[in-house]
Order: C-alpha cells, then structure tokens, then sequence
C-alpha cells in the first residue's frame, strides 16, 4: 500500500512539474550584473533561457544549498555518535575480555572439557 502511495505521489509531482514546465517555455534573459554595473566594469554577461530551467535551477540550487547545511550542522551529533561507537566497542572488548580472565568452570567435567578445549 505505501509503495502504491509513493509512486501515486512521484506521478503527481512529476506530473505538476511538467506542465509548469508547459506553462513557463518563454525564455527570459538572465544577466550576470545589473545594467549599471555592467556599463561601468565593461562587461555585461546574460544568457537566454526558458523560463522553466530558471526555475527548476532554482530549485535544485536551494535543495542543494539546504542538504550541505544540514549535513554541516549535524556533523557534531555524527562525531559524537562516531566516538561512543568506538567506545562502546572498546568497552564490549574489556568486558569479554575480563569474563575470560575470570571464568572459573563450576563443575569438575566442564573444567576437564574446558582443558580439553585449550589442549587441543
């Protein structure tokens, strides 16, 4: 049932996206400084593009620009989680460690299979 709703949702998404798409094909010009500018530094760069790659750039810009933030945002709950990863770890080997060292059998048959094991 989800997986129905997803792809239900990406065909309306798609769907709302190309006839925005339909609807914006004029093509404006986009300029690299204003015109005053431009005059003054001798150089007035523009491109002519369809208004919906406008947008869509735009788009993709900002996603873009949010999922970098927040990657840099939660880098120290990563960091954080990386070193108590290690820490955990470190402290599942003592642990296993200091039940090996302090094992002692409890019946005399699993002490003489215990010395079978090591012998052998």
């Amino acid at each position: 049932m989800m997986r129905f709703l997803r792809y239900l949702l990406l065909v309306v998404v798609g769907l709302m996206l190309l006839t925005m798409a339909l609807a914006n094909r004029a093509p404006v010009p986009l300029q690299l400084l204003p015109d005053n500018l431009g005059a003054f530094l001798g150089f007035n760069g523009f491109i002519v593009l369809p208004a919906f790659l406008v947008i869509f750039a735009g788009m993709i810009a900002g996603l873009l620009i949010g999922f970098v933030w927040e990657w840099m945002r939660e880098h120290k709950h990563r960091s954080t989680a990386s070193v108590k990863s290690r820490e955990v770890a470190k402290l599942e080997r003592e642990v296993s460690r200091l039940r090996e060292a302090k094992a002692e059998p409890q019946d005399e048959v699993l002490a003489l299979l215990d010395d079978r094991r090591k012998a052998g």
